[in-house]
């Protein structure tokens, strides 16, 4: 493989970049034939062997048996080493911490959940954080010292400029401008924060519905209703963090929300967030709604208007899709994004029917016409795009044979 512009074509960076793309081949495609990389690195045999026998010799491949029922002789199969590296995912959320651990082929080997319930829990936020990764490393049979790297996902989003966190104030004692300063003292590894809205456009763009598109919106309903923006290919974080706080955004019908940030709420979250979801389905007469927590009764609710056929359940699926298409029209307006992705419980649940509906409403409230799709990463989405950027550095780390 060639060198790109601007790269010294030594053979020592040479060699680098062909490692490297066979290790992105084998993580793709699973296990290869050295016959099979050579053509897709467009290698010759003695050069892909040679290769295979570096990033055997270095640890990060291994034979793993052969080809059979093919014609001729059987042919040496190779894969990633799963154990070259390790990395960690948090969820973090006012209930709990999700924890878990992922060798360097993306293979969940280790998950650990710590309820925080209550902001009178007496645990500071650091041991929190160190307790719920020790669960996952132990499960996994592993010591902090093998993880290459964490991410944490929080809500909100921590200002570069004075590290406190913002736009999250129900996750008690994560406000001081001193925590993540504290969380490097005690973590033996490097680690990163994000949006945890960020971390689920981050899962769709690399195992879900927004594979092969640089340029989407993440509308996320759950406990909180926000949004993620990829912009040429790339998360779009804002000046302070905040780009995507989109609950805070003032749409029609409902009232001026100022100083939103004090009050932690907004118009959109007020129009179209989980809680909406139960009070204007009481508002339409419907019975028999159940009891819990909002955005868990906001799903159901959702499902179950999806797949009824009478007319107050048929009111409330509409109603609720020209309420998001509301604040999406703003959205789209504004960026003219290649796709939308409806993620969390509270928009998933409505399947293809609410999907369309709010395509439809969106199509006559915005000039620009993006395409809607439902997203794929269903299970834990913020913990699952956590542990992809953690891997992502990670990967970076352990497959630079430059060094």
């Amino acid at each position: 493989m060639a060198g790109t512009a601007g790269t010294p074509g030594t053979p020592r960076v040479l060699r680098a970049m062909n490692d490297r793309a066979a290790l992105d081949l084998l993580l793709e495609h699973g296990q290869l034939s050295r016959t099979r990389i050579g053509k897709l690195t467009g290698l010759s045999k003695p050069t892909a062997s040679q290769l295979l026998a570096r990033l055997e010799a270095a640890g990060l491949v291994l034979a793993t048996g052969t080809t059979e029922g093919r014609p001729g002789p059987n042919a040496q199969l190779y894969e990633v080493n799963p154990a070259a590296g390790y990395a960690a995912g948090l969820d973090v959320t006012p209930q709990r911490i999700l924890a878990a651990v992922s060798d360097i082929t993306g293979r969940t080997v280790g998950r650990h959940e710590l309820p925080t319930p209550g902001r009178r829990t007496g645990t500071p936020v650091v041991q929190q954080v160190t307790d719920a990764l020790d669960g996952a490393v132990k499960a996994a049979g592993l010591a902090r010292g093998d993880i290459h790297r964490l991410v944490i996902g929080t809500p909100g989003a921590f200002d570069p400029t004075t590290g406190r966190l913002r736009y999250a104030s129900h996750l008690p004692g994560w406000h001081s401008p001193t925590l993540l300063g504290e969380l490097a003292a005690a973590l033996p590894m490097p680690f990163e924060y994000e949006n945890d809205v960020n971390l689920v456009a981050l899962a769709e763009q690399r195992l879900g519905a927004a594979r092969g598109h640089a340029d989407f919106v993440l509308l996320w309903n759950q406990e909180g209703l926000g949004a993620a923006l990829v912009l040429g290919g790339r998360l779009h974080r804002g000046w302070s963090g905040g780009a995507g706080e989109v609950g805070f955004l003032p749409v029609p019908g409902t009232p001026l929300v100022r100083q939103v940030t004090k009050a932690n709420s907004g118009g959109y979250q007020e129009l179209a967030g989980s809680q909406a979801v139960p009070r204007l389905a009481r508002e339409l007469g419907i019975e028999d709604i159940p009891q819990g927590p909002y955005a868990e009764t906001a799903a159901e609710l959702v499902a179950r208007a999806a797949e009824a056929d009478d007319d107050p359940h048929r009111r409330l699926l509409q109603t609720y899709a020209t309420r998001l298409a509301t604040g999406l029209a703003s959205l789209v307006s504004v960026l003219d994004p290649e796709l939308v992705v409806l993620s969390g419980a509270s928009l998933t649940s409505g399947g293809e029917t609410l999907r369309a509906l709010v395509q439809a409403e969106l199509e006559e409230l915005a000039a620009s016409r993006p395409r809607l799709v439902v997203g794929d990463v269903r299970e834990h989405p913020v913990l699952r795009g956590a542990l992809e950027s953690a891997l992502a550095s990670t990967r970076d780390e352990v497959f630079d044979t430059s060094r």
